[in-house]
Parts: structure tokens; sequence; C-alpha cells
């Protein structure tokens, strides 16, 4: 059970009437979006799987890389 609470009344309204679109009680729509956001990787997982990966530029080659295929501005 998970319980929220000091939710502004704002907030609550743009939930309750994107449930109320999405034809879903407010509890349902919550628990959806809930699931969405857990589904998503956080940044550090990211950022651990893109380190077990490895790389073949260091991060200065990689801007120089970025920066030789940008066009010259004035």
């Amino acid at each position: 059970m998970l319980q929220v609470r000091n939710v502004p009344d704002d907030l609550h309204a743009v939930l309750r009437n994107r449930a109320l679109e999405s034809g879903l009680s407010l509890s349902e729509y919550v628990l959806r979006e809930l699931q969405a956001v857990a589904a998503r990787p956080s940044k550090a997982e990211v950022l651990a799987r893109a380190a077990r990966r490895g790389g073949r530029l260091s991060f200065d080659e990689a801007v120089a890389a970025v920066s030789a295929e940008r066009p010259d501005t004035p």
C-alpha cells in the first residue's frame, strides 16, 4: 500500500482530470504512471550500463569528434 500526503490541490486536479480522460479511477491512473516510471532505468542504471560496455574513445576524444563534425559558426 502506498499513501501520498500533502499533494497540492492543483496537482491532484491535474491527475484526477487525466484519470477521467483515460477512463480510469485516480488510483488506477496513478498506479499506471508509477509502473511507467519504475520501468524506465534510473540515471545511475544507464551510467552503469554504459560503463560496463566500455568505449573506444575518451571523453575528450568524443568532444573533439563531435566538434569536428559541427559546421563552423561565426
